[in-house]
């Protein structure tokens, strides 16, 4: 492959940089950097107006291989992943068999390399206990030396006290964090919806916030009490916000992320009993999503990441109580990162971009992407001006089940390279 990206604005935050340079690309590596380069490559690819930074990393997202193969494949999932403008995705362990073994770390590895020829780097984020049945510890050595990232056992919290204790502290010899689904489930069980006015007036059994601020604040003592990594995932409630931003006032090992859902849309959008709107945790206030975007913006909310859960058409297409929680999100990520987020002066463009590339990485303890000569290019490119629709029709997931279909939205995903290969949107 040889390449030349004309006229891209290069923003690298962990360099520092912001600058509009040239970019030849050979056989995948970065050979030079500079203004007016001669086109001489086979490949000529004029980015003015567009973005170019390391490669986006999300770091939860669901690709149900193996087990339920109708609703995502991790061929499909990584196919989505490169049309949404990201370079990796870490997977959670909700398969059937679950991510609880060496096999199943190996099988997802081997797939991943299959789809796109590569060009989506796929990590495998391994159970916290064994069947994800929160009673014992899974084989959290054995996991690791395979290739696993983190430990979780999203889909459901780790709800013992001392099972969360034992694996926050084994964790850490193996320097991984451990991701909860931070929810109490006596106090959310058989709930649906934010509790709140919307809920009463749709008669839909409710989640209140407590059950996810209960849980964190038990987690953020255990982290402090073992030293251990503690990320939690999907963040929903300000007070969830708060909890994290004092804990890390404190020194303690916490981070945390959001998914776009959670700042772009509130409990309102449940009045149609549409099953896309549909979450775990659910779409809460818009005082919430206020709370949120100010933890984006000072620093409290490391990464965004979609949690993407694609669920097929029949599935969702049923009563709004007994339909599946979640969204697909890879697609439509960089999209609702812009309009809310850059649109509303929310976050600059670097500060995305730590969110999306450079956070992750660190949370994951994956080796930094830097865009300099002699670097192997792994990079993003989006056009932060371009305005579209969301079709789900379009989309490449295997599942459609998005409640964005048919808004509008500002910057779009251009293309991505990683491993040698090239993706153009």
């Amino acid at each position: 492959m040889r390449m030349l990206l004309k006229n891209g604005r290069i923003i690298d935050p962990a360099a520092g940089r912001d600058e509009t340079l040239d970019l030849q690309i050979v056989d995948g590596r970065i050979e030079r950097m500079g203004k007016d380069i001669p086109p001489a490559a086979s490949q000529v690819i004029d980015l003015k107006g567009k973005v170019v930074a390391p490669g986006f990393l999300d770091m939860h997202v669901h690709f149900r291989e193996p087990g339920y193969e109708h609703k995502e494949t991790i061929a499909s999932g990584c196919a989505a992943a490169a049309a949404g403008g990201f370079t990796a995705v870490a997977c959670m362990p909700n398969t059937n068999p679950p991510i609880d073994e060496e096999s199943v770390v190996r099988l997802v590895q081997t797939k991943a390399r299959e789809a796109l020829e590569g060009l989506v780097d796929v990590y495998p984020i391994g159970a916290v206990s064994v069947g994800r049945k929160g009673e014992h510890l899974a084989p959290l050595a054995e996991l690791a030396a395979a290739g696993a990232v983190a430990f979780s056992d999203d889909g459901d919290p780790v709800f013992d006290a001392e099972l969360m204790r034992r694996a926050l502290e084994y964790s850490a010899m193996f320097n991984r964090p451990v991701i909860q689904h931070a929810q109490d489930p006596p106090l959310s069980k058989g709930g649906v919806a934010n509790e709140g006015p919307v809920a009463t007036a749709l008669g839909l059994p409710v989640i209140p916030r407590i059950a996810e601020e209960i849980m964190v604040m038990r987690d953020i003592r255990l982290a402090e009490y073992t030293g251990g990594q503690y990320h939690v995932a999907h963040v929903s409630t300000a007070e969830t916000v708060e909890l994290v931003r004092q804990a890390k006032r404190r020194g303690i090992p916490v981070t945390c992320e959001v998914a776009p859902h959670h700042f772009a849309l509130t409990d309102e959008a449940l009045r149609t009993y549409d099953t896309n709107t549909k979450m775990n945790p659910p779409l809460r206030t818009r005082e919430d999503v206020e709370a949120i975007k100010a933890g984006l913006r000072d620093g409290t909310i490391d990464a965004i990441a979609t949690d993407h859960a694609p669920h097929s058409f029949d599935e969702k297409e049923v009563e709004f109580q007994v339909a599946p929680f979640g969204i697909i999100g890879l697609e439509t990520a960089i999209g609702l990162c812009v309009t809310e987020l850059l649109g509303n002066n929310v976050l600059s463009l670097s500060s995305l971009i730590e969110k999306l590339s450079v956070n992750p990485r660190r949370i994951l303890h994956l080796p930094a992407i830097v865009i300099e000569e002699g670097q192997m290019a792994n990079l993003t490119v989006f056009d932060p001006a371009a305005e579209w629709t969301v079709d789900p029709v379009s989309l490449k997931s295997r599942s459609r089940n998005t409640p964005f279909g048919g808004r509008r939205l500002s910057g779009r995903p251009f293309g991505v390279l990683n491993n040698g290969r090239s993706y153009w949107c």
